[in-house]
């Protein structure tokens, strides 16, 4: 049996074992979310019991099990990948369009007769989620049981929790003290009426107490939850990842430790008549449902996730120096790059991925990727998600467009950056399409909006060069990006599938991705992404203006411009940009990174 033929038939195995253990517990359905206790985008190996189960490796999907179906739901960014991974196997595409993220759920209720259970581990359920699915199953007669674990039945060598060690994040790059964060938030949770707070999101966790850790790939967070009382606060984390002489310094902060385990029981104890504030966005229905019944549940976003988005000035800076190391590290691999297709090097997308990654880490205060990279050449640059494997990839010969979406964990900062360059001739459609895109991403760039202004309302600025030659793209334009943590970062957004509420409003101090696209099946793909922070303007008589700083250092390929298509206001835009690119990274390079930059930042239009 040929490797493929083998995998169909492990997927087909899996499937049937599930199947079993429903039968078992007398379920009609099971649903395995794309999630763990935490609610993570990334997720530890004991957790990814969807791509296990499924073969899909994308990121974000949702698995729906019944006795006579298997449905994997998947938005528009994983159609072709989920389309050829599935491909073979008893489980079957769903296509998730715009703002229909849970159309799955009345997809399984309509399906199930009145009486029927659909199951799922509530232990990394979201609340949310579960209570619109309650909702939809209720409607039809049919209800939810969350008190199983199937994975744990049929996931024979199932790996266990991680164990790595969790670190101080210290000074100078911390530049807030713990103590002062968790009294910030205290008083957060004091003013919203509640005596507790749960947070469960790992960020969150490492953002307030000044820790990181390794238990999720590319994410510098640990596993753990946080109990804050009035006086003192409880971390929950696995034996032996915290040292004695870290345990003492949070102690004198006010942190006792408990097992990772015990966060149930701790909640079950809070007395009755308290007020518990969790986030119903970010907790699973598991932890929810430990809270005594006789507790006051307040219900909000959690402080933390708003206060640790806005960057303070000293992170800011430290920022800025990790982006200027980041431009370094870049403008050696591209000049490491041009010098291998001009002389016809065998390279292929697994050594461009390999090489970008060498060269971060040669910087100094480097830790890890912060994401796996994105390296695609033509067809596979059409894939927004698109991961290069040894046994899927391209080789990067003859001509065509390369995209490289990559980004570095640094001790001062997150970097997530894109780049499209050529690899020999670039078509007059091809430099069509990366015009459209850079003009998208330079006006969103240049924008200038009252503060308050909800981050999701400024999608339109990205795309309106792109509508206006009729196409588009199926992602949002941009994500809140972490301090040396998660390279997905809220609770902002510039995308129309967030809400533009207040929690959505662009402060100083976010920091935003900046990614319009354009994507065409089979032949190219463009994406052109910088990170911004927002900054202060000017104030007017309308009020208080804010604007945007980018942070991202690293040239434009010029090579894949149509200059008669930019407004003279844009190649302006452009050219100031390289300006600053080649007046901070020049100092950092020597030699053919050196001259590489000299030549990828000249002006446009001399």
């Amino acid at each position: 049996m040929d490797t493929l033929a083998s995998h169909r038939a492990a997927i087909a195995a899996r499937i049937g074992s599930l199947r079993t253990a429903m039968a078992r517990h007398g379920l009609a359905a099971w649903i395995v979310p794309s999630a763990d206790p935490h609610l993570s985008e990334y997720l530890p190996p004991r957790w990814q019991g969807r791509e296990w189960l499924s073969g899909f490796t994308g990121s974000v999907a949702t698995l729906v099990v019944t006795a006579d179906a298997a449905t994997l739901w998947v938005d528009s960014r994983y159609w072709v990948q989920a389309e050829a991974q599935l491909d073979g196997t008893p489980i079957a595409m769903m296509k998730v369009t715009s703002g229909a993220s849970l159309a799955w759920q009345e997809w399984l209720a309509s399906r199930l007769p009145a009486g029927a259970v659909a199951g799922a581990d509530g232990a990394v359920l979201g609340l949310a989620a579960a209570r619109s699915l309650e909702a939809a199953l209720s409607a039809r007669g049919a209800r939810l049981r969350s008190d199983l674990d199937l994975l744990d039945e049929v996931w024979i060598g199932r790996p266990g929790l991680p164990a790595e060690a969790v670190r101080e994040h210290a000074a100078p790059f911390a530049t807030v003290a713990r103590s002062a964060k968790l009294a910030a938030i205290r008083e957060q949770v004091r003013q919203a009426g509640a005596d507790f707070h749960l947070v469960s999101t790992l960020d969150d966790i490492a953002w307030m107490l000044n820790l990181r850790g390794a238990d999720v790939p590319y994410n510098p967070v640990f596993l753990a939850h946080l109990l804050l009382n009035p006086d003192r606060a409880t971390l929950f984390v696995g034996r032996g990842k915290i040292d004695d002489a870290l345990a003492a310094r949070l102690a004198a902060d006010g942190v006792d430790l408990q097992p990772y385990d015990a966060a149930a029981a701790a909640l079950a104890r809070i007395p009755a008549g308290a007020r518990v504030l969790v986030d119903p966005r970010r907790v699973t229905l598991g932890l929810r449902g430990a809270v005594p019944a006789g507790a006051i549940v307040v219900e909000q976003l959690n402080p933390s996730t708003l206060a640790k988005s806005r960057k303070t000035p000293q992170e800011v800076a430290h920022i800025r120096a990790a982006m200027e190391q980041d431009g370094a590290a870049l403008a050696e691999f591209f000049a490491w790059l041009e010098a291998a297709v001009g002389a016809n090097e065998a390279i292929d997308e697994l050594v461009v991925d390999d090489q970008v990654c060498a060269a971060r880490a040669r910087r100094p205060n480097y830790v890890s990727p912060s994401f796996a990279t994105i390296a695609g050449f033509n067809a596979n640059g059409a894939l927004p998600h698109y991961r290069a494997t040894p046994e899927s990839h391209a080789r990067i010969v003859g001509s065509g467009l390369l995209l490289i979406d990559s980004g570095g964990q640094y001790l001062g900062g997150t970097t997530d950056i894109t780049r499209v360059v050529a690899i020999g001739e670039v078509t007059a459609a091809q430099r069509r399409d990366f015009t459209h895109v850079l003009k998208g991403m330079i006006q969103l760039s240049m924008a200038r909006f009252p503060r308050g202004t909800r981050a999701p309302l400024l999608d339109a600025l990205a795309r309106a060069p792109l509508w206006a030659d009729g196409v588009d793209y199926g992602h949002g334009t941009g994500h809140g990006v972490g301090y040396f943590l998660n390279v997905h970062e809220g609770p902002h957004g510039i995308s129309p599938l967030l809400p533009p509420d207040a929690a959505t409003a662009l402060e100083p101090g976010m920091v935003t991705s900046n990614e319009p696209g354009l994507y065409r099946p089979g032949q190219w793909g463009v994406r052109i992404e910088n990170l911004l922070v927002t900054v202060a303007d000017a104030t007017t008589e309308f009020g208080e203006f804010l604007r945007f700083e980018t942070l991202t250092l690293c040239p434009i390929d010029v090579r894949c411009i149509e200059p008669a298509l930019l407004r003279a206001d844009e190649v302006a835009w452009l050219d100031a940009y390289h300006a600053e690119v080649r007046r901070r990274v020049g100092p950092l390079v020597g030699g053919a990174a050196a001259r590489w930059l000299e030549d990828a930042t000249r002006p446009l239009r001399n």
